[in-house]
């Protein structure tokens, strides 16, 4: 069957999460352009939610982004309405395109919405077990050939394929927060996976104006198999460092040397915090059951849950406090798990900058060298000051480094990905870095 057919009638389940909201604008609009091309044609995007206090604000998001997405794309709007003799003004095809959009949505808290859907986005919370349960709620539902698109991040596509009995009609579709803005996309299909369906994820795929990335379905994939280990030699280092800074200490001197020596957006116990701790924790659980590997855990993720610090937006996109506490989404202190308070950044800044010291010759934050075009050639420069400079702050940012690069040369070995390139593609895409972990630098 082709796209445009399929594309007819759509849920997206978990509609009203952080996930599940942006794959329904990015379903919305193209929906929308196929309905002003095809007007006689009916489409139908299904918003399906269990929580209702979710939903109640939905429409309002959707309609909001729909007008940002018809303000950027208005000169293709008025050459697609250019049979519509009434709309003269391009507030007046914003305005025409934002009710099209909303004209092919129905929004429901009941699976019965998605009964005669051909594709359905399953987005709800990283739980196998309610995965499973939702997803063999929906086959029963939907037509015989339905698709189906699970935004998992980290379970294998055939475990879910046979525990809920599709016979290959599951594929991953990893989308990265927030869907609307990341570019990456990371498409995972089983050993059954049908490959008329993986050529129509892909196509779709670009519809979107995703970049693709294929990952072999294996635990945590690329983007989690390299962040969740990435994270835990933080965490290792941290108990290897704590008993002489403390542990405020440590992972303010871990969090700093992973942002700034080495030129990361944020620091990885921030990003563990804006993933949520409680979403690391559950991703550790699931790859530690399917890949059977104990070096898949951690005690102090354990303990800062059962203390309920789990990081993580709010509804209104603000971060809550982690690792780090925050005002106005900026850290303003490291957690303390010995005195169960957080500590002052500033604190800590004084104590803990002149040990770590500062990085070498050639250092430009990540905001900076992001805008700057010769930014591979001042890396180059940097990195290679690093290799060669004698403090505290450089000798850890060089075992990072190196550690970086090998959990990412793994991922080739251990077959999760064909190649470095694709590592490299899914950290720089996905997680903004400027450059992948598997590079000549160390």
């Amino acid at each position: 069957m082709k796209l445009d057919e399929l594309l007819e009638n759509v849920s997206v389940v978990g509609a009203a999460g952080k996930m599940g909201s942006g794959i329904a604008v990015l379903i919305a609009q193209e929906v929308a352009k196929l309905k002003i091309k095809n007007p006689d044609k009916t489409y139908k995007v299904n918003l399906i939610d269990v929580n209702e206090q979710g939903m109640k604000g939905l429409r309002q998001y959707i309609k909001t982004q729909m007008t940002k997405v018809a303000e950027k794309s208005i000169v293709g709007l008025r050459s697609a309405y250019e049979s519509r003799e009434d709309l003269v003004e391009n507030g007046e095809v914003i305005d025409a395109f934002v009710d099209e959009a909303l004209g092919v949505l129905n929004f429901g808290t009941n699976f019965e919405l998605a009964k005669n859907s051909k594709v359905v986005f399953e987005a709800i919370i990283e739980n196998e077990e309610l995965k499973v349960k939702v997803l063999k709620e929906l086959k029963e539902l939907c037509p015989e050939d339905a698709l189906f698109f699970t935004n998992t991040s980290s379970i294998p596509i055939g475990f879910l394929d046979k525990e809920a009995g599709l016979q290959g009609r599951i594929i991953g579709y990893h989308f990265y927060n927030p869907p609307i803005v990341q570019k990456l996309l990371e498409l995972i299909s089983a050993d059954d996976t049908n490959k008329e369906f993986k050529d129509i994820a892909n196509e779709l795929g670009k519809l979107l104006g995703k970049k693709l990335v294929p990952a072999n379905d294996i635990s945590g994939f690329i983007g989690n198999g390299h962040f969740i280990r990435d994270g835990l030699y933080a965490i290792s280092e941290v108990n290897r460092l704590k008993e002489e800074y403390s542990f405020s200490g440590a992972i303010y001197i871990m969090n700093r040397i992973s942002q700034d020596f080495l030129i990361r957006p944020m620091g990885i116990f921030q990003l563990i915090d804006y993933v949520g701790v409680d979403v690391f924790q559950c991703i550790l659980r699931v790859m530690n059951k399917h890949l059977r590997d104990e070096t898949l855990h951690s005690e102090l993720i354990d303990k800062l849950m059962e203390k309920n610090i789990r990081g993580g937006q709010r509804a209104d996109g603000s971060q809550k406090d982690g690792f780090l506490k925050y005002e106005r989404n900026r850290p303003t202190g490291v957690y303390d798990t010995g005195k169960g308070e957080y500590v002052a950044l500033e604190r800590l800044k004084e104590r803990l900058d002149s040990k770590i010291g500062n990085p070498p010759a050639g250092f430009s934050p990540w905001r900076k060298l992001l805008i700057e075009p010769n930014k591979a050639d001042l890396l180059s420069t940097y990195f290679s000051n690093l290799r060669s400079a004698d403090s505290f702050g450089t000798e850890l940012a060089r075992n990072y480094l190196a550690r970086s690069k090998e959990i990412g040369e793994r991922l080739v070995k251990d077959g999760v990905t064909n190649s470095a390139d694709d590592v490299n593609a899914v950290l720089t895409n996905g997680f903004f870095w400027l450059y992948g972990p598997i590079n000549d630098y160390i």
